[in-house]
Parts: structure tokens; C-alpha cells; sequence
């Protein structure tokens, strides 16, 4: 059975939006730094596929199929996306499979398959869902030392309490944190 496991980056507040339009236009980029991207891609591990939102989808096809030769984008554009959609017919940047009417089924389907692990990026709806039905294995927080106040949280007031194992932490020499926790289930109060 495949493992499926959240990577976000987030600030100290738990906002995760960023990029063009956003109220914060790319706040990650002050603190990047080649030991960061090494943890990160270690993170990743060697073979992956993705699942991710239609959203998700839309902004990373207009950015990684011309990223360039790197590693992170050679990985990226290599991997198989699955893609929780209302319009299949227009997914282009393949390899790409569309998660079906029935998500929760589609990724119950894929994560029993044979194939690499598969990581979750971005999609804040797709992983409020994933956690509830407890399909998600292992979360990565990429978490910067900004408070932003205002965006897109991680989490969602729909979110029922998640308990998470602590596995490891990372840090780099920009204050970044690299977390990674086990998915324990539900929280018990």
C-alpha cells in the first residue's frame, strides 16, 4: 500500500497561500536556501506521484513543465498527478489521471495500487477531506518564521481535531523548520 503524505508550506500562524494575486506575494522566498530545497527533495524521497486540487492543478501546470532542468521540477513533471476535478477533459500536464466523481474512492483506489509514494501539496479542501477519512499517513510542515495574520489557513473550521506523532524536524540556517509527523487519527479529549 502506497503512503500519502501532506507537504505545506506554511507560516507560523498557519497560513499557506502565497504567489500572484495572493495578499502575500511569495513570503518564502527571502528564506530559501540550497540546504532547505536538499531537506525538502529528501523529503519528497526519490520516486513520488502527486494529488492535488483542481487549483492546485491549474497554477503548477503554468509553472513546472517550464521550471527548467532541476531536480525538483525533473521530479514534479515526472510524476503521475492525480487530480480531484469537475472538468478531466481539460487536464493537460500529464502524467495525469483524474480522481473520479467519488474522491474519497479515487484516492482509496490509487493508494491501494502498486506505485510510489504520494504526496499532497497545496489543496487545503483535498486535505481537510483526506485527514477526516483518515487516508493521510504522514504530514511534512515546511513552516517559516513569519506571521502573516491574514490567507488561507492549513487547516479548515470544518477539520475535526487531528491527533499527529512527531517522526523528525529539520532546521535550516533561514529559521525554517521542516516538521514531519505521523497521522494518528482522531483526537482523543
Amino acid at each position: 500500500m502506497r503512503k500519502i503524505k501532506i507537504m505545506e508550506h506554511v507560516s507560523l500562524d498557519g497560513i499557506i497561500e502565497q504567489g500572484e494575486g495572493y495578499a502575500y506575494d511569495n513570503w518564502t522566498a527571502p528564506y530559501r536556501s540550497p540546504a532547505g530545497l536538499e531537506a525538502v527533495m529528501e523529503s519528497h524521497g526519490s520516486a513520488f506521484d502527486l494529488l492535488l486540487g483542481r487549483v492546485t492543478y491549474d497554477i503548477w501546470a503554468a509553472y513546472w513543465p517550464y521550471a527548467g532542468n532541476t531536480p525538483i521540477a525533473n521530479g514534479i513533471n515526472a510524476a503521475t498527478k492525480y487530480i480531484a476535478t469537475h472538468r478531466p477533459e481539460s487536464l493537460e500536464w500529464g502524467p495525469v489521471e483524474e480522481l473520479g466523481t467519488d474522491i474519497v474512492e479515487g484516492v482509496r483506489k490509487i493508494k491501494a495500487a502498486d506505485g510510489p509514494d504520494i504526496i499532497l501539496w497545496g489543496s487545503s479542501t483535498l486535505t481537510s477531506i483526506l485527514l477526516d477519512q483518515g487516508l493521510i499517513d504522514e504530514v511534512v510542515l515546511i513552516t517559516y518564521p513569519v506571521l502573516l495574520g491574514k490567507g488561507k489557513r492549513f487547516f479548515s473550521d470544518i477539520v475535526y481535531a487531528r491527533e499527529l506523532a512527531f517522526v523528525s524536524s529539520k532546521v535550516t540556517t533561514t529559521g525554517v523548520l521542516i516538521n514531519t509527523y505521523k497521522h494518528v487519527g482522531a483526537l482523543k479529549v
